[in-house]
């Protein structure tokens, strides 16, 4: 079958390799269907190093079933599902807790053995990780079903963690797909003021359809002086941090409210985050976020992309097959693309 290799930065290929095969009798082995680039894979597209062995690329899928392992219960043969970015049994302590990610027995399908952006996936623990569709579902809701896997839930997980709600104001800092997401699940949580921080007017654009009702495009101490000028002073109730550099951190600190909320799901570039007297502890200020618990709020959330409350995939501009991905990287790294979906 054909799956994306990365070998170092920037080069990405389509190469051939071996089928996945059932290991234990809780896998599934889905036909993918849909599959997309993610603003993450660019870390590596960025910064990998040479490896000649190269790396599995790839953690956002929607697949048919094909096969199943005999202790399977809960997904037949020939269902069409969302398959998250990291598998989880379902059943551990942090499973009950809501802590997906953190599974004992989970694991991330990014660089895994079986990496998404390929015509075939290997699934452990399916019965605690895939969500079936419907059947019948219709066609044109794929990409937003898509966007369960990851982006739309990552965004909502930001505004979950930063406790969004009604009245709140929140500033979102960043215009990917992310950011866009947190914008929207911002709104449906009841937000009463949304700020979007970015500058490229295509991406803000759809950011207002989602719910923001300020867009400011200034970066650092003029960002910061911006917020603070629309929030009368105060700051921010809740900033949601979907960009993971430096930078985004530091802005999220200046303009976050005493007593506000940093929600961080942008993959953190650094190691090193500031929390002394100026810039939380000063503030009595909370951080919280980290790798989005998908599979905890996917259940709940699918109705709402069913019944057209909300259409997390307008965030795909570009669709391209599996035999071009190498493209749809290079579109979203020169920034030509916001999302890029895949169809192996």
């Amino acid at each position: 079958m054909k799956a994306t290799l990365m070998y170092g930065a920037g080069d990405v290929r389509v190469v051939d390799v071996a089928e996945p095969v059932l290991q234990d009798p809780t896998d599934a082995i889905i036909r993918v269907t849909y599959a997309c680039v993610c603003g993450s894979d660019l870390h590596p597209y960025h910064d990998l190093p040479d490896t000649p062995e190269g790396r599995r690329m790839g953690h956002e899928a929607i697949g048919v079933i094909e096969q199943l392992g005999n202790d399977v219960t809960t997904l037949n043969v020939g269902d069409t599902v969302i398959v998250p970015f990291a598998w989880s049994d379902g059943t551990c302590a942090f499973c009950r807790d809501g802590i997906t990610t953190s599974c004992v027995h989970g694991g991330f399908f990014d660089g895994a053995a079986s990496a998404t952006q390929a015509e075939k996936l290997l699934v452990p623990h399916a019965d605690g990780t895939a969500v079936s569709i419907p059947a019948g579902t219709d066609e044109s809701l794929m990409p937003s079903l898509l966007t369960l896997s990851d982006v739309y839930l990552t965004g909502y997980h930001a505004a979950e963690k930063g406790g969004v709600a009604p009245g709140k104001t929140v500033t979102v800092i960043g215009d990917g797909a992310v950011g866009l997401s947190a914008v929207l699940a911002s709104k449906q949580l009841g937000a009463e003021k949304i700020i979007l921080m970015g500058r490229h007017t295509a991406r803000t654009d759809l950011g207002r359809e989602f719910g923001a009702t300020h867009v400011i495009a200034e970066r650092g101490d003029e960002g910061v002086a911006k917020v603070m000028e629309l929030t009368e002073g105060e700051g921010s109730h809740v900033v949601l941090e979907a960009v993971g550099h430096m930078p985004a951190y530091e802005q999220s600190y200046g303009i976050v409210r005493p007593g506000g909320t940093i929600s961080r799901v942008g993959v953190p570039q650094y190691e090193d985050a500031p929390v002394g007297f100026t810039s939380l502890f000063g503030k009595n200020a909370t951080l919280t976020g980290g790798p989005a618990t998908v599979r905890a709020y996917l259940e709940a959330v699918l109705p709402q992309v069913l019944d057209g409350t909300i259409e997390p995939g307008k965030v795909f501009d570009r669709e391209l097959p599996l035999d071009d991905i190498a493209e749809g990287y290079r579109l979203m790294n020169a920034r030509e693309a916001l999302k890029v979906l895949i169809r192996p």
